[in-house]
């Protein structure tokens, strides 16, 4: 069973200003947002989340960045909750949904126990945020767990205002309340125990930690909590999650090729018109996928035997066994509409596929069967903020 524990979590003194500190998960950070936020304070987490490195002071990036912890630490930045807690988390977007779930400490299991990965994970070179953990010896951000148990999102209901509360710049707001009560904590214990937890988001640290813990053993560093990873833990329902899709972009395809010809064999394709923004909301609004290029847009319909074909009824599988049938054709990613879109109108992509999110039940499906998707089908928004709270394997 998932083991799921308190910790005594380090978090920003109430005397800064939370939304100046906080900054999203170092992988969705460009160069340019990394300046800003860098910019934005120099007790901004990004500090350490994506760390530079100091020359002045001989220091790489992650020796950087546990001085920096270490600082505000010693200087009253960061304070250290007196008691092992679990954190409630509440994101609410703009439009007023919102997603409720726990942030605490997840025990690291090998494959094939009770802690499932999502999707397959495309190679990445994991050693940078091994370094980090090496130096900073702190978990900085959460990974995403999916709990099966139902029950969990009551235990994250509360009239009580929060702790911390702090508004991102895409005006999502991250509200954090601490649960220190020993029923309470059994109550969450218990019940992230009872099912398996599927990693929605985080594949690349939770493997880290797994690296991390195997270095700990007999001889190595050894810290308290090297053993488990913190975790933002969220009952697995709709009402809970805001999930979307990953779009698509197409590249090198032959001049002049008809970009919709490599579809006809998994998909009915039905010309909705040109390249423009009225064709594309007609196309989405059909209920199937959108093809577009430069000038024209289509409507994919997957045909009845193209699940079959692809392995699995989800729009990524159908849409990359039809890729592998254009000669020379890859694809690169995005997380929304707009930047799909914007890359084939500035010639950066051939042409772009969007598709549909997959639903919590399949989601549900896949995890029970204990089968992974394919990488980047879901996205999970929004992301939990770095810095609402830290957790240090030291003290764990």
């Amino acid at each position: 069973m998932p083991r799921f524990k308190p910790f005594a979590g380090l978090r920003y003194s109430s005397s800064l200003r939370l939304d100046d500190c906080i900054c999203p998960p170092y992988d969705i950070v460009g160069p340019e947002e990394r300046e800003r936020l860098g910019l934005l304070s120099e007790s901004n987490a990004i500090h350490v989340e994506l760390p530079a490195e100091d020359p002045e002071r001989g220091l790489d990036r992650y020796q950087a960045a546990a001085r920096t912890l270490a600082a505000w630490r010693a200087g009253g930045v960061l304070e250290l909750d007196g008691e092992p807690s679990f954190y409630v988390l509440r994101m609410t977007l703009p439009d007023g949904t919102t997603t409720r779930g726990v942030i605490g400490a997840l025990g690291c299991e090998a494959p094939g126990g009770e802690v499932l990965p999502h999707e397959e994970t495309i190679p990445k070179d994991r050693s940078d945020r091994l370094d980090l953990l090496r130096a900073c010896r702190s978990n900085l951000s959460p990974i995403w767990g999916l709990s099966l148990a139902s029950g969990l999102a009551k235990l994250c209901l509360t009239d009580d205002p929060p702790q911390a509360r702090a508004v991102d710049s895409d005006g999502v707001i991250h509200e954090l309340w601490q649960v220190s009560d020993p029923s309470q904590i059994q109550s969450i214990s218990s019940t992230v125990a009872g099912s398996p937890v599927v990693i929605a988001d985080g594949h690349h640290r939770y493997e880290t930690a797994l690296a991390y813990q195997a270095e700990c053993g007999p001889g190595g560093p050894d810290p308290a909590g090297a053993d488990h990873v913190m975790a933002f833990v969220v009952e697995l329902s709709a009402d809970e999650l805001s999930v979307r899709p990953i779009h698509r972009a197409l590249h090198g395809l032959a001049p002049g090729l008809d970009a919709s010809g490599g579809f006809e064999e998994l998909f009915s394709v039905a010309r909705c018109g040109p390249g423009d923004d009225a064709s594309i909301e007609r196309s989405m609004a059909s209920g199937g996928l959108t093809l577009l290029s430069a000038s024209t847009t289509w409507s994919l319909v997957p045909r009845p035997d193209a699940p079959a074909k692809a392995g699995s009824d989800l729009d990524s599988s159908i849409v990359a066994r039809a890729v592998e049938s254009i000669p020379g054709a890859f694809t690169s990613h995005h997380h929304s509409v707009e930047a799909a879109v914007a890359a084939v109108r500035t010639g950066e992509a051939d042409a772009a596929v969007l598709l549909r999110p997959v639903t919590v039940d399949q989601i549900a499906l896949w995890a029970r069967d204990r089968r992974r998707m394919p990488p980047k089908t879901t996205y999970f928004y929004p992301k939990p903020a770095t810095g609402m709270v830290f957790r240090s394997l030291d003290e764990a």
